[in-house]
């Protein structure tokens, strides 16, 4: 399976790039300027290089769409635009929203809610033919670019289809340090997304990179 990331040059899709390359994954790594993404994802991929098993290459939006599943890291605010231009070759395909309506109010980020509950309601609207799942909400990007932090976390993931929440719960198992939980239909996500906001908050206070870990489970 190849991993397209819609997005991918940010923060959040250089952190998933590497830690699913270093898993073994091939990652398309999307933008809308395939020069600036093949530059992010030959620097993302460099201090790994001995590390990496699979392969970063940079793309764009239309090209990391192509993979087997896709991943929406963009900005929350061009989102559901983004995958509503690409929703052809993104039809039948399990797409991955990691994407939080988050505004920074001096030391806390808080959480925007969208016209339709969630971000990952927004795309799953925008992409009727394919099968939205929601996931790495809570991950701090850093510490998941940096192969060396010794990442820990639970990572909740939600969806109306079976088979597209197992194929998520799948993905986020490949990667070192996480550990999948399965938090049910894509009703979550509202709740999910929000929380974001907390955990930012939290490390921005405490000025650490500290992570979701679910006790009892």
């Amino acid at each position: 399976m190849d991993v397209g990331i819609l997005g991918g040059t940010g923060p959040a899709g250089r952190g998933l790039a590497v830690r699913l390359s270093a898993a073994g994954l091939a990652v398309g790594m999307g933008s809308r300027d395939a020069d600036r993404a093949a530059q992010v994802a030959a620097e993302a991929a460099k201090p790994w290089a001995d590390r990496i098993t699979g392969s970063i290459t940079g793309v764009d939006n239309a090209g990391a769409a192509a993979a087997d599943l896709v991943v929406v890291a963009t900005p929350w605010d061009s989102a559901a635009a983004t995958v509503r231009q690409l929703a052809e070759p993104l039809a039948g395909k399990v797409v991955v929203s990691m994407v939080n309506a988050l505004l920074k109010d001096g030391r806390e980020m808080l959480p925007l809610v969208p016209p339709r509950g969630s971000m990952a309601a927004a795309i799953a609207a925008a992409l009727p033919e394919s099968k939205v799942t929601a996931t790495f909400h809570h991950l701090p990007a850093s510490e998941m670019e940096n192969l060396d932090s010794g990442l820990l976390a639970d990572v909740l993931v939600c969806g109306d289809d079976a088979g597209a929440r197992e194929a998520t719960l799948e993905l986020v198992h490949r990667i070192d340090g996480l550990r999948p939980l399965d938090a049910g239909s894509l009703s979550q996500a509202a709740a999910i997304e929000a929380f974001t906001a907390v955990c930012i908050t939290v490390n921005m206070r405490h000025r650490v990179h500290s992570t979701l870990k679910l006790a009892g489970i």
